[in-house]
């Protein structure tokens, strides 16, 4: 169950409204890189822990339901942005910087091609559930993989690019306002890739990997669990690294590298079937063409 507060997480203030950077702020709603995605995995995880991990469940749950006032703030940041945006070319003030930009012609911020026009036809200068190009989200990047560890991991990577797109965001605008919401929330984003990695270590650390432990490795073939495989030829030189010799981040092996020859065969496949619509030569390798 969950409950509402009328009053944001954290101020919204907009001291010049910018409808390009409303335009901009949607990726911070509905991108790959957004906090619906975030919002999204993190109560699907908890919601399908299993196992004695109600701690972690009830992390991602507040993790989560935090989420969710970050998507009314930005909302808000949105609409803010918006509130002296133009609903036609022919508005007093058509040279204005505000109608350029919806234009995307003279006298706008050419960083972007003008004013996202979703805000204006479809949703009466407010938000909505998408990206900077108008692409709705569509929940197709969100992991929730029922192994806690794998999760961890995931949430690591959403939180470390939303915590660059919202940076990215912050050097776009010199409006305090909006700098002062996005100071709270890249903090957040600290935060937050601090957990998760509080988590990974407290599940054991390099000692949980490979993921699943679950796995008995001596069904893989362990031959190649550490190999770093180089697929260069004409005697390109292979990376040397950690990643290339030296014990496993696992402690169950060693690292080693080599250029890799190929162990399978040429793939031959069979000719097409008669009605499968090729070429009468894919059906019958003699190219006679059937009666």
């Amino acid at each position: 169950m969950y409950y509402h507060d009328k009053q944001l997480q954290y101020p919204v203030r907009v001291e010049k409204p910018d409808p390009l950077f409303a335009r901009q702020l949607q990726q911070a709603i509905g991108g790959v890189e957004g906090e619906i995605r975030v919002c999204m995995q993190y109560f699907f995880q908890a919601w399908g822990a299993r196992g004695p991990t109600n701690k972690y469940r009830d992390l991602l749950l507040n993790t989560a339901t935090e989420e969710i006032g970050h998507i009314e703030m930005l909302a808000t940041a949105v609409a803010l942005n918006l509130e002296n945006a133009p609903l036609s070319a022919q508005e007093e003030g058509a040279a204005d910087k505000v109608v350029g930009a919806v234009m995307g012609g003279e006298g706008s911020r050419q960083t972007i091609e003008g004013m996202l026009q979703r805000h204006v036809l479809s949703t009466g200068l407010a938000a909505f559930p998408g990206n900077a190009e108008g692409v709705p989200f569509d929940c197709s990047h969100i992991y929730a993989s029922g192994n806690l560890a794998a999760d961890m991991y995931c949430n690591v990577a959403a939180e470390t690019t939303g915590r660059t797109l919202a940076v990215r965001l912050f050097n776009s605008t010199s409006d305090p306002g909006m700098r002062d919401m996005l100071h709270f929330m890249i903090a957040r984003d600290t935060m937050h890739q601090q957990q998760w990695l509080a988590v990974i270590e407290e599940m054991g650390g390099a000692a949980a990997l490979p993921i699943p432990n679950s796995f008995d490795q001596r069904q893989e073939h362990q031959r190649f669990s550490y190999f770093m495989m180089g697929t260069g030829r004409n005697g390109d030189p292979l990376p040397e690294g950690r990643f290339s010799s030296g014990p496993s981040i696992d402690g169950r092996g060693e690292f080693y590298a080599g250029h890799f020859e190929p162990l399978g065969e040429e793939p031959m496949l069979g000719a097409a079937r008669p009605l499968s619509g090729a070429q009468a030569e894919q059906i019958n390798p003699t190219g006679a063409k059937p009666t």
